[in-house]
């Protein structure tokens, strides 16, 4: 099963902090080519008569939402045409401020039945600080509105380690997000990202110890409010994971449309350009978009298996490791061991996973667990 990722790269304004692919210059016909291109690489990509089955179709952005349920339903309409959905998740990522009733109706018509919504904060000074264009109050109604015209599947995000945050902000705006009952918690830490207004003002934000801190707290108070840590930065409750970012840290076969999209399928790596005009210019004259591809060789994948199976809950167990890669784990258990004493890494019934604190530090341990494991053609 595939899992699809439609890239969607309008925002009514960039955040401070924000790097990824989007802009907030646009009018309705440059969003209309805009799907236009999208359907012509669905009709590029996917061969006529061909037998391709997707179960998770991921809009993400920018901000999605401000393309319109419209747009949206008709993207979908298109690309079922092309490819059957075997019962999907599909989600669209929205911001508080370009939600309401109408919308949110119109995208359960369509089929969505999953909503990442950006929340970030429920301080409100910490929000305009971001460059949000929402209150707290707002992103509240906006959740009611969700579950109430939607789905009750809805992902909030959390962000920690901002400019003048400290332990008790961090901790009222937890406890905040966990009163709206969402089904799904995303918690990041705040990046400096370069060429960034934010990193152009170079604030101060918490030191190490204290993101470390900020972090260890939230991974608590979810746990005790009934979400369960299955990745690194996400929670859920009832087993409402996502999905479609599962596919991703399981090493499966993902399709990313759109400017800036990324996929990984027969075993290769590409991306498209990240270039609106050019993107869209591109894709109904077919000419070119694709920015850069890559063969991951069969060692290779192993390599980044266990680089993102670490970042899982779950962690890797060394019977399907070898099952599906007809490789020995040893050179990668024997690089881990040394963290089990430390409590970073746990070692129970043939699988290795990082604890809390190790997630702290993964970049660490799993840079050292792949530094010393040689590749296996």
């Amino acid at each position: 099963m595939l899992g699809i990722y439609i890239h969607i790269p309008f925002c009514k304004r960039k955040c401070a902090y924000c790097d990824f692919c989007s802009t907030s210059r646009y009018d309705d016909a440059m969003m209309d080519r805009y799907v236009q291109a999208l359907v012509a690489q669905f009709g590029d990509f996917f061969i006529k008569g061909g037998r391709y089955e997707a179960d998770t179709v991921y809009f993400g952005g920018g901000t999605p939402s401000v393309l319109g349920a419209k747009r949206i339903a008709h993207i979908l309409k298109e690309l079922q045409r092309r490819v059957s959905l075997k019962h999907p998740e599909i989600t669209v990522e929205v911001n508080p401020e370009s939600c309401d009733k109408k919308l949110f109706q119109k995208l359960r018509a369509a089929g969505v039945n999953r909503i990442s919504m950006g929340v970030q904060s429920a301080n409100d000074e910490q929000l305009k600080a971001l460059g949000r264009l929402h209150t707290f109050a707002q992103a509240a109604e906006a959740a009611k509105l969700c579950k109430q015209y939607c789905t009750d599947n809805l992902s909030l995000d959390l962000m920690y380690g901002l400019p003048g945050q400290d332990m008790d902000d961090v901790r009222s705006s937890a406890e905040a997000l966990c009163a709206l009952e969402p089904a799904h918690v995303s918690c990041y830490a705040l990046k400096l990202e370069e060429g960034t207004p934010l990193a152009r003002q170079n604030p101060e934000l918490p030191d190490d110890d204290t993101q470390a801190d900020m972090y260890l707290c939230l991974v608590d108070m979810l746990e005790k409010a009934g979400y369960k840590q299955y990745e690194i930065s996400n929670f859920a409750r009832d087993g409402r994971i996502s999905r479609h970012n599962s596919k991703y840290w399981n090493l499966d076969e993902t399709i990313g449309f759109g400017c800036a999209a990324h996929s990984f399928y027969g075993g290769k790596r590409f991306s498209f350009t990240g270039d609106i005009a050019s993107y869209i210019d591109g894709a109904l004259g077919k000419k070119p978009i694709v920015e850069q591809a890559d063969e991951l060789s069969f060692g290779n994948r192993n390599g980044e298996y266990v680089m993102l199976k670490l970042r899982t809950a779950e962690g890797i167990d060394e019977s399907a490791f070898f099952r599906r890669f007809h490789v020995d784990f040893a050179s990668y258990s024997s690089r881990l061991e040394k963290y089990i004493r430390g409590g970073y890494v746990v070692h129970e019934h043939g699988v290795w996973r990082l604890t809390p604190k190790g997630f702290l530090v993964s970049n660490t341990i799993i840079g050292d667990a792949l530094e010393g494991a040689c590749p296996h053609e």
